[in-house]
């Protein structure tokens, strides 16, 4: 809308100042009062976009103006007011309804049978100025036709358009749901199988040990420590299904698959170096989660391209590195805000850290987590 408003003001700028180099000699006190109103009107038109009575009534006030304005300046038949007044038409079969613009064209029509009158013209110039309202008064309605219904074809595209996010959304959710129930019945199937068989063999070992000879006591107790063992990794298996968020890498992945889908956001995604590979703890998989989440959350808030470059990579098996790619005109005023500084701090927090490189054409986030477990000791 603001677009379109500077075209408009550029249009009128341009007519006014022909015609006020044409007629700046005839002009008196009244008639300049008459300008700076017009223009004053021309200005405040847009701040009534809801209220479209009062748009109505100031679009007839402008064309009541041409007429104070420029007659009885000359006998002439000049193009100016013409101009100026097809404009205010077509303004208002722009922002108003179709009754309404009517109403602004009938002003219209009226305004120019007054300027006809005062100006005498001759048969042409009647037929001529017949001719172009006419042809003008049936473009602007057909335009005004053909605009509406794009605009509710628009709406009922973007209607569509939700109700596909929606249902996409619905189908992720029962998908994740289902994978959930899927992984709580196997939980509760290793527990009640495995585990009770489990608890059941430690009862029979520490049975045995009882009763067994001295010799066999330490066979025995080695037995039972790694059927212990057994049921504590059986119960963290367990535990692990009940689970409901999934973070790190296996998390990013799951990320940018429900990034495409509903927000139809393109990301090129890239492993290098053995990156999947390479031994990050729990926190860290967790911190590169959330890292790569934020960055491309922002990139949907802030930028205007709906494409992003993700790359993982684990260079000479000592760091493992990620970057967040995304093409965007250079603004002076970044700042950083709370997603970015929170993203340095929980990197911090596990051995990390965390670059933005700000160039003319893309915003680059980077993140580096040293390995402590490959390439000798941490030092």
């Amino acid at each position: 809308m603001k677009k379109t408003y500077f075209i408009w003001l550029s249009i009128h700028c341009v007519v006014w100042t022909l015609a006020y180099w044409e007629f700046a000699p005839n002009l008196n006190a009244g008639r300049l009062t008459g300008v700076g109103v017009f223009l004053v009107l021309l200005f405040i038109v847009p701040l009534f976009k809801e209220k479209t009575l009062i748009q109505t009534l100031l679009f007839c006030a402008q064309a009541l103006l041409t007429i104070f304005i420029f007659y009885p300046i000359s006998n002439d038949l000049s193009p100016y007011p013409i101009l100026i007044q097809s404009l205010i038409m077509a303004e208002a079969v722009f922002y108003l309804s179709r009754t309404k613009s009517l109403i602004v064209i009938a002003v219209q029509i009226a305004s120019v049978a007054v300027i006809l009158i005062l100006s005498t013209p001759s048969i042409t110039q009647l037929v001529w100025c017949a001719l172009y309202y006419l042809l003008l008064v049936v473009a602007l309605l057909y335009h005004q036709v053909i605009h509406n219904r794009e605009k509710e074809a628009r709406l009922s595209n973007e209607a569509l358009l939700e109700e596909y996010r929606r249902m996409k959304r619905q189908l992720l959710v029962e998908e994740q749901q289902a994978r959930q129930d899927e992984r709580m019945l196997i939980g509760h199937e290793i527990h009640d199988s495995v585990g009770h068989k489990l608890t059941a063999l430690l009862f029979q070992f520490e049975a045995f040990r009882l009763t067994a000879a001295e010799k066999d006591k330490e066979m025995v107790g080695k037995l039972k420590e790694l059927a212990e063992q057994s049921l504590e990794e059986t119960r963290q298996a367990v535990r692990s299904f009940k689970q409901n968020e999934v973070g790190g890498l296996q998390g990013v992945i799951r990320l940018i698959r429900k990034l495409e889908i509903e927000s139809f956001m393109k990301i090129n995604f890239s492993v290098k170096h053995g990156a999947f590979a390479a031994p990050l703890t729990g926190e860290q998989s967790f911190a590169i989660f959330r890292a790569v989440q934020e960055a491309l959350t922002n990139i949907m808030k802030h930028s205007s391209s709906r494409e992003a470059q993700v790359i993982f990579e684990a260079p000479g098996g000592s760091i493992f590195r990620f970057e967040v790619i995304n093409a965007a005109m250079h603004d002076r005023y970044f700042q950083e805000g709370y997603g970015l500084k929170a993203m340095r701090e929980r990197l911090e927090k596990v051995g990390g850290t965390l670059e933005i490189d700000y160039e003319t054409h893309r915003f680059l986030v980077r993140g580096t987590i040293r390995l402590a477990d490959w390439g000798g000791s941490d030092d």
